[in-house]
């Protein structure tokens, strides 16, 4: 999420609610920003919550967009957060983020920020939980994975969103739906006596592809679905954002040779959820 501008905005300016065209030129936006989204990113975010998206219009043209996602009456999350280059510095931004803590109301929102701004961030009611760091590797083989890793798509699926709400701060089984059965990406389980233990998906992104979520019982059993992940995109750069918690995933960046991108901090504006981080080795996205 960047931050807000802090001037009165001029011109002809008012916030809108955004339909889906308007999020694809957000996406546009996003990959123009560096932030490599995924191909089918808008389609599987907006069924989330269509009336958490929001557009700043001037003269009838986009100028900003920004993302309040209410999945439960408990949590938000708010991001796809961007002003248009030429428009930055006059107040835009300000009244957007408005908009969408208005949307969210009194739950507790999350935002992945820069943490140079995270004092501004913090004079909104953010605070801190942890650091996230995207990693970003090329596979440069196919490997053998062992009997346990399955495809994803023999997991019944209430037992893949009871999993996913232990390591989720809500429920998202239509974004879920979606997210696991979008084209151009794959997804793998670990089944230990008929007993989900992690699982993953690889989607195809701008450039390359992106693993997540990656949640795992141990560092072996992600290790194991990494392994299968990869296979689907040998020779392509693939990144993994890990929360930095997480220390055990450091074998898996060591054993891959990632590279760290960069690094963003995870806020939330009513106090850290307590997520399972050690299970958690790749965020979602």
């Amino acid at each position: 999420m960047q931050p807000a501008g802090t001037s009165k905005p001029q011109g002809d300016y008012r916030i809108e609610p955004m339909k889906l065209a308007g999020v694809e030129v957000a996406i546009d936006w996003a990959a123009r920003e560096g932030w490599n989204p995924g191909v089918n990113d808008a389609q599987c975010f907006y069924a989330i919550d269509p009336d958490g998206f929001f557009a700043g219009m001037l003269a009838g043209r986009q100028v900003a967009s920004g993302a309040a996602m209410n999945y439960d009456g408990k949590f938000s999350f708010a991001g796809l957060y961007i002003v248009e280059p030429d428009c930055r510095g006059n107040g835009y931004g300000l009244s957007l983020t408005k908009a969408l803590l208005d949307h969210a109301g009194d739950r507790n929102v999350g935002i992945d920020g820069v943490e140079a701004m995270a004092d501004r961030y913090a004079g909104l009611g953010f605070r801190a939980a942890h650091r996230t760091t995207r990693h970003n590797f090329t596979p440069t083989g196919v490997v053998g994975i062992p009997a346990e890793i399955v495809s994803l798509a023999s997991v019944p699926f209430a037992e893949l969103v009871a999993y996913d709400r232990r390591h989720f701060f809500a429920p998202r089984d239509r974004f879920l739906e979606l997210w696991i059965d979008q084209p151009h990406a794959v997804g793998w389980a670990c089944m230990d006596a008929d007993l989900l233990k992690g699982y993953g998906v690889l989607r195809k992104c701008r450039i390359g592809y992106k693993i997540g979520p990656l949640f795992a019982e141990t560092t072996e059993i992600a290790q194991s679905l990494l392994a299968a992940l990869s296979n689907h995109a040998v020779g392509e750069r693939v990144s993994i954002d890990i929360p930095e918690p997480n220390e055990a995933a450091n074998s898996l960046v060591t054993k891959y040779t990632m590279t760290p991108d960069f690094t963003c901090l995870r806020m939330y504006s009513r106090g850290d959820p307590g997520l399972p981080l050690q299970s958690i080795f790749g965020n979602t996205t």
